[in-house]
């Protein structure tokens, strides 16, 4: 039986928890929320969606909008992203009407609907164009532009610099790391306070060491055994901890095959430290959720830690014979957030502090 105890505080301590704002109530008594009293500053970096969808070709685009509204009714929340891209979508010599055409699709994509796009790199002729056509005209709907190939943090100014020409100055800039090079300076990128998130390209990666790396570390597999590949996405995930971005993880090429995705979702969210990856066909997005997701078992032990905390005032409790204060208080609530989003259902005495989405909740 599960025994949960408010533990005394040594002498002098003040109860933490006091005075914040208050969002959820219990019985007629109002609570501060989690987040502002566990993370901080950190409450204000992004929640992000697990899984990051991108299409280019016109009837794909299309087709993922329609999928993420047809999963946001199913889970109540929209749990992956989509970002249209220029930089591989476009065809060559045709970049300016397929901006035009994103930004159609992302300005008239449904209301609830998390709609990104990937424009061309900030030393791509297409690039400015990119950047007024689809920020100007529906940077209202979007939810970040992603930039690719970035090196330094002088690219993500140049980026910076093309928003503020458009009415979507507010816009957050996703990164993706594709050299030796930027992941030498993923720490100082991650620093900037306009990024987001920093995503690991693998294929411009592999492909910039000039035939060092072997092909088979761009596959499933490979790409968590090559020292250096390793290497990189470890540097990149711990560039992101540091500065309170979300690590992004590239993508698996093997598309139709579900067990490579599968194992590749969970070893960058078990092992590398990873809490959100790509997808580049519809059928890997669920295994992507799945692997992301917390066990239920997970969610009902931090369900049971962040509702005895809360009534403890945030002060530190015993659970089944152990001590738990605001350091593991955190990692549960994460642990709840991640459950969240990723569409699994919250037990009650935490749904509170998720709603509107109660289609999750009990």
């Amino acid at each position: 039986m599960s025994v949960v105890r408010r533990a005394e505080p040594s002498s002098g301590s003040v109860p933490p928890g006091r005075g914040e704002a208050a969002h959820a109530v219990s019985g007629g008594v109002a609570r501060a929320h989690p987040r502002d009293v566990l993370l901080g500053a950190q409450a204000a970096s992004a929640a992000l969606p697990v899984c990051d969808h991108y299409s280019g070709a016109p009837a794909r685009m299309l087709k993922s909008l329609q999928l993420q509204a047809q999963m946001t009714e199913e889970f109540g929340a929209c749990v992956f992203d989509v970002t249209l891209d220029c930089e591989d979508g476009a065809p060559v010599g045709d970049e300016a009407a397929h901006a035009v055409l994103v930004a159609a699709l992302a300005r008239d994509a449904a209301p609830a609907a998390r709609v990104g796009v990937r424009v061309h790199p900030v030393d791509h002729p297409a690039f400015a164009n990119d950047m007024a056509t689809i920020a100007g005209e529906a940077g209202h709907r979007l939810n970040h532009i992603m930039l690719p190939k970035v090196e330094s943090v002088d690219d993500v100014l140049r980026a910076e610099k093309a928003l503020q020409g458009t009415s979507a100055a507010h816009l957050p800039l996703q990164v993706l790391i594709e050299s030796p090079a930027a992941v030498h300076r993923a720490f100082e990128i991650a620093a900037h306070p306009r990024v987001q998130s920093l995503s690991f390209g693998l294929m411009d990666f592999v492909s910039a060491h000039g035939g060092a790396i072997p092909a088979s570390a761009m596959a499933s597999a490979g790409q968590f055994t090559h020292p250096l590949v390793v290497r990189a996405k470890l540097e990149i995930a711990s560039a992101c901890h540091a500065h309170g971005k979300v690590p992004s993880h590239c993508v698996v090429t093997e598309f139709s095959d579900m067990v490579a995705m599968q194992g590749a979702a969970s070893r960058a969210a078990r092992e590398f430290g990873y809490t959100r990856m790509w997808s580049i066909h519809p059928a890997q997005i669920r295994p992507i959720l799945e692997a992301f997701a917390p066990t239920q078992d997970d969610i009902d032990v931090a369900s049971k830690i962040i509702a005895a905390a809360a009534d403890a005032d945030w002060a530190p409790i015993s659970f089944e014979g152990a001590l738990h204060d605001r350091a593991s208080f955190r990692y549960y609530w994460q642990v709840l957030e991640r459950a969240h989003s990723t569409g699994r259902s919250l037990p009650a005495a935490v749904c509170p502090w998720f709603t509107p989405s109660v289609s999750l909740c009990p």
